[in-house]
């Protein structure tokens, strides 16, 4: 079984589909129309929909797909396919390494970023935080005191303050003590595009001019159970950064999932990390194939 489904993530999706393929052993339209319908009630926006649809018909016809098993075999394929980006899909594995993490508040943001630096803690890396997400009430203290649970320094300043001033003594804080990772809380808000994309300019150059040996992973954490929200998120987010990847949190059962397929597929966004509970552990690695095959219980 799946990782995915044993925590109970894609369950809805994998028994409407299953439902609908047992009930409809034939192949033919009415089968497609409800494929159709379960893959757009999953939150897969219309044209990643179709393109699947598109991509489904394709291997009917060419693989002479005959009974509904083989159907089966065929979505997981073709969302495996769809949503793999091959080497991107890894966070960078070279040290010293700076991590911005951006989402929306309420995301799940900072305890992404607290299971972030449990990992690479266990796997006896050097850790510090830089709470930089100074506009945000308590932001620095919930920070720390994730830090403290992880084994983590947190450099902070008071609320209010400049975020690349945290960012400037956090790599300074880095360099002296060596540290392997630098994971930054940045930007929560989304009210000015204008001001956010100089925000994070601006402290994409204070890390240019500091840190040039640092290699570098810009992510944003999206909940998943926001459904068609989170899409316009990604698509906001990914205006204003250049963002190497994504951690969707809350992947549970509570979550259709499908929000995963579309902005893997529309932004070309690779998903790095997904959450699947409240335990610290509860972060894993995304491989797509299990992704794809959890749908299915495969």
């Amino acid at each position: 079984m799946s990782i995915f489904n044993e925590k109970g993530t894609l369950r809805k999706i994998g028994e409407r589909l299953t439902d609908i393929l047992v009930n409809n052993p034939k192949i033919d339209e009415n089968l497609m129309d409800d494929i159709e319908e379960a893959l757009v009630m999953s939150d897969i926006n219309l044209d990643t929909t179709e393109k699947i649809m598109e991509m489904l018909r394709h291997d009917i016809k060419v693989k002479y797909i005959k009974d509904s098993e083989d159907v089966k075999k065929a979505l997981i394929e073709i969302i495996s396919k769809l949503i793999d980006k091959g080497e991107r899909q890894k966070l960078i594995d070279e040290y010293p390494l700076i991590i911005l993490v951006i989402g929306i508040n309420g995301g799940g943001k900072t305890t992404s970023i607290a299971k972030l630096a449990k990992k690479f803690k266990d796997e006896g890396r050097s850790v510090i935080l830089a709470a930089a997400d100074t506009y945000r009430a308590a932001a620095s203290k919930q920070l720390e005191e994730w830090g403290k649970k992880v084994g983590a320094r947190v450099i902070k300043h008071k609320e209010g303050t400049d975020p690349s001033a945290v960012i400037y003594d956090a790599i300074q804080a880095s360099k002296a003590n060596k540290t392997d990772v630098l994971i930054c809380d940045t930007a929560g808000r989304l009210q000015n595009k204008t001001n956010l994309m100089k925000e994070l300019e601006k402290m994409n150059r204070v890390i240019d001019r500091e840190y040039q040996e640092a290699k570098r992973e810009t992510l944003l954490v999206i909940d998943a159970t926001t459904g068609k929200n989170a899409i316009n998120q990604a698509e906001e987010f990914n205006d204003v950064a250049e963002l190497t990847g994504m951690i969707i949190t809350k992947l549970d059962g509570t979550a259709r999932g499908g929000i995963a397929i579309t902005i893997t597929d529309q932004y070309d966004i690779p998903i790095k990390y997904v959450g699947i509970g409240e335990g610290m552990d509860d972060l894993i690695e995304f491989i797509p194939k299990d992704f794809a095959g959890g749908i299915f219980d495969e």
